[in-house]
């Protein structure tokens, strides 16, 4: 099974083409979620924050498929869609830079922004952020408390198409991320798990950023996430509409648009291409 290694900002993943793959393989959920598992393990795999499955789609150019380090499914990844950008343009699936791509979390807009003909960074059109319901995101509704290990947090929820739980804080701390972040995440208050944001406010329009995502753990950058803390931050600050996230592995750039798109962008890079053998892949 060949595979690329790619990363956006750190957050990296192992991509792969079903239609490139052994017609043999069962191509269901259940085989693509076990192979998340072990291609993600850092010591006995590829190494990764998880696999990102491309397939054709009827409704877009391409579709991808998100599955976490732990083998669950995601409905989109900020990060992830950029890289997919790139690895279908350069390696000739299309010669587009204005592409549809399908997720589960419905069709996303990308542009390709290059140079010398390979993609440096990719403008992601996020669409409308929403409450965690699917309903219009109000700054009254997404705000509440949660009380974790008997201290409380004031947290807002904005969905990007996957669930975000955003805690401003005044100091980024690795106990916040690595043992809150969790029990937010696991919290019975997120029926279905949530992405945590710890967030710091540096500027008039610049936030540093640690994130805890759902079924990966830490990860060094996640686009839904900056998205969604950049968002909560323009949403108590209307007068703001672009916004400076700085992540462990990099920045990206979220704009509020008039039309409440939600704008980012940021790099994709390719690390390489390699071959796993059979018996791990069984």
């Amino acid at each position: 099974m060949r595979f690329t290694k790619m990363h956006g900002l750190g957050n990296d993943y192992i991509y792969l083409y079903e239609n490139d793959l052994d017609k043999n393989i069962d191509k269901s959920d259940y085989y693509y979620s076990n192979l998340a598992i072990k291609l993600s393990n850092r010591h006995f795999g590829v190494g990764g924050d998880g696999i990102i499955l491309i397939k054709d789609s009827s409704k877009g150019d391409f579709f991808m498929q998100v599955y976490n380090a732990d083998g669950s499914k995601g409905e989109m990844c900020g990060n992830g869609i950029r890289c997919v950008g790139k690895y279908v343009y350069e390696r000739g699936l299309t010669n587009k830079t204005k592409l549809k791509i399908d997720t589960m979390a419905g069709l996303k807009n990308i542009e390709l922004i290059l140079k010398d003909n390979k993609v440096t960074d990719v403008k992601v059109d996020m669409g409308k952020p929403m409450l965690h319901d699917g309903s219009t995101l109000n700054l009254t509704k997404c705000c509440h408390d949660l009380k974790i290990d008997g201290v409380t947090y004031s947290v807002m929820d904005v969905s990007m198409g996957n669930p975000h739980a955003v805690v401003f804080v005044d100091e980024l701390t690795d106990d916040l991320v690595l043992k809150v972040g969790p029990l937010i995440e696991n919290n019975p208050f997120y029926p279905h798990r949530t992405n945590v944001e710890f967030v710091q406010v540096v500027g008039d329009a610049k936030l540093n950023m640690l994130v805890w995502e759902r079924g990966s753990g830490e990860t060094l950058a996640c686009g839904t996430g900056a998205s969604a803390a950049a968002t909560a931050f323009m949403l108590k600050n209307p007068q703001v509409k672009k916004v400076q996230v700085n992540l462990k592995g990099g920045i990206l750039n979220i704009e509020w648009q008039d039309n409440n798109h939600i704008i980012m962008t940021g790099s994709a890079t390719k690390v390489f291409e390699g071959e796993v053998e059979e018996d791990i892949i069984k």
